[in-house]
């Protein structure tokens, strides 16, 4: 499997002029850990993720300094840390150029990835330009469904999947984050919405492409000012039954 089979595609990101406040309230609406920041032409720049606020001045959690690494790193670390405990804008706490995979890496390359450089999400990205992102939940969806016994995909269900994504990805109720996997013909559709008929409108726009044999709904609910969250009534249901 390739990392094009399983990437979400809309992608949920920040620019580097945008202050911390606001990519802080877009993680927290939209239960995300992190953000690509993206420049304008589209070039990815950097990632700011839930990790990049542990220590900050607001909180009073700056890093602590001794002598002995003050001596051996000089005074220039100090100044850098000043400006990542202390700056406003997404570019100032960012990790510039970050972890990236191409569209076409086997699955094996994103874990090792993962691993190595201990993150829990890689941009997908196209001559330097974000496509799309892989996150661990997209991971675990995938396993999920090898594990109910389903077969790998094949090229028609690559053709199923871009279809289905062609179709909901230019309407104003695409959910954020959408991630879809086919299986024999079999989709599973994952990811944001803020509205109910929002579910509706992705399940029958998957219905609708040719080869889809059935479609399984994991899209959750979320509330965009209070961060409450709800699981597809699907879902819901068969964690009941696995009780």
């Amino acid at each position: 499997m390739y990392a094009h089979q399983i990437m979400a595609r809309k992608v949920l990101s920040t620019a580097p002029d945008s202050t911390i406040l606001d990519a802080a309230n877009i993680i927290l609406r939209h239960h995300v850990s992190g953000l690509p920041v993206v420049g304008r032409d589209g070039t990815l720049v950097g990632i700011i993720s839930e990790g990049d606020f542990l220590h900050r001045s607001e909180l009073g959690t700056e890093r602590k300094r001794n002598w002995l690494m003050t001596f051996i790193l000089g005074p220039g670390k100090w100044a850098e840390d000043y400006v990542f405990e202390h700056g406003r804008k997404v570019s100032e706490i960012m990790t510039r150029a970050p972890v990236t995979v191409a569209e076409d890496a086997q699955l094996t390359t994103v874990v090792e990835l993962m691993e190595t450089n201990n993150v829990k999400r890689l941009p997908v990205v196209r001559g330097g330009k974000l496509v799309g992102i892989i996150t661990r939940s997209n991971l675990l969806r995938t396993v999920a469904s090898l594990a109910r016994g389903v077969p790998a995909p094949t090229e028609n269900d690559d053709r199923i999947r871009r279809r289905i994504l062609d179709e909901i990805e230019h309407n104003a109720w695409c959910p954020l984050g959408l991630s879809v996997i086919v299986r024999d013909g079999i989709v599973h559709l994952s990811g944001l919405i803020t509205e109910s008929r929002f579910r509706k409108a992705a399940i029958v726009a998957a219905e609708n492409v040719p080869g889809v044999r059935e479609v399984h709904d994991h899209l959750y609910w979320g509330d965009s000012f209070s961060g409450f969250c709800l699981k597809s009534p699907e879902d819901q249901e068969s964690e009941k039954q696995a009780r």
